[in-house]
């Protein structure tokens, strides 16, 4: 069958892309990517040359081409990837988030309707459910747990999984929503904490930590997520939302000393800047459904899984620098830059 995966130059999507190409070489992969700053077709390297995978350049809020692909294509399957997700940058530009995550998604189910896809998958976040309480370690999210976003880009994740419910009831479009914690591993966008702590510190830069670094995430590694939407989209029940968590909730400074000792840097380079806006202290996801309905657990504990981690921004030091030289050094400075001068 044809599965077209959308945002599959990012990080999570391009994992999704190499894992259905090793474990299901009989299907076609499509992918369709807008290749904006997080979005890199060097990512996809390996895959480009596969007879069995597509590369499109475009839009998801573009209509006419997104219809255009499906007429050509005529997926049976819809994995949409494809989102605007830093939050940082939501409270720069919450607009884009909103016209990407929201409309885009309601042109993809529309495009989903007209060729009758046999399922729409939308990969969503934890981050929906707003945060928990430090001082609750038996709380935890839910299928169920009602929706209560803090920052532009969880409500707008929030908003694109309400219409995919309301596609689903209005239209009987047989849709699936994937909600995940905080995922790391191979290729991700150096903005997002692990692989930004990485390349500071192997260049001995300072780690700018927000607040005392006290907020906690629940985290998984990337291939066991991908794993789990690959059970979803071939075993999941239309209509459902499946939670899909690591079971290893770490403090954000507890990881930035774990990177430092492994790469033997010291501490001292750990610097603490302003907190984020709304930023939220603690998510963690309970995985009960998925185990039970689908046999999904994490495969990665996190102490193997940040080795590994670290191992391949070693081993592929070409791969980020070549990020970090250009437009992301702009952006890392409007960021960080005042908030560095000011500790």
């Amino acid at each position: 069958m044809t599965i077209l995966v959308t945002g599959g130059a990012g990080f999570i999507g391009a994992n999704f892309v190499y894992l259905e190409l090793d474990k299901h070489p009989e299907d076609r992969i499509v992918c369709l990517d807008k290749l904006t700053y997080a979005g890199n077709l060097e990512t996809l390297k390996e895959a480009l040359d596969k007879p069995n995978f597509r590369f499109v350049k475009g839009d998801i809020c573009d209509r006419d081409a997104v219809f255009a692909l499906f007429e050509e294509e005529k997926p049976d399957i819809v994995v949409n990837f494809a989102a605007e997700s830093h939050v940082d940058r939501s409270i720069e530009d919450p607009g884009i988030f909103l016209k990407t995550n929201i409309l885009g998604t309601q042109v993809l189910m529309d495009a989903s309707r007209e060729y009758k896809v046999k399922r729409y998958h939308q990969v969503s976040t934890d981050e929906v459910y707003g945060d928990l309480p430090l001082d609750r370690p038996d709380l935890f999210f839910t299928e169920e747990t009602p929706l209560k976003t803090s920052s532009p880009y969880s409500s707008s994740k929030a908003g694109a999984d309400l219409l995919v419910n309301a596609y689903h009831r209005t239209f009987d479009l047989p849709t699936t929503i994937s909600r995940c914690s905080n995922n790391y591993g191979p290729y991700q966008f150096p903005e997002k904490l692990i692989p930004l702590m990485i390349a500071n510190a192997l260049d001995e830069k300072p780690l700018p930590v927000y607040g005392q670094g006290l907020n906690v995430r629940d985290w998984l590694y990337v291939e066991d997520h991908c794993k789990a939407i690959d059970l979803i989209i071939r075993k999941g029940e239309v209509g459902q939302v499946y939670n899909i968590g690591g079971h290893n909730e770490m403090k954000n400074i507890d990881i930035v000393k774990i990177i430092c000792q492994e790469l033997d840097k010291p501490e001292s380079l750990i610097t603490y800047v302003t907190d984020r806006k709304g930023h939220d202290m603690r998510y963690a996801i309970d995985p009960a459904k998925i185990h039970r309905d689908l046999g999904w657990l994490p495969e990665t504990m996190f102490a193997d899984g940040i080795k590994m981690t670290i191992k391949w921004y070693l081993d592929h030091k070409d791969w980020w620098q070549r990020i970090v030289s250009g437009d992301y050094m702009k952006y890392y400075e409007e960021m960080y830059g005042e908030r560095l001068r000011q500790a």
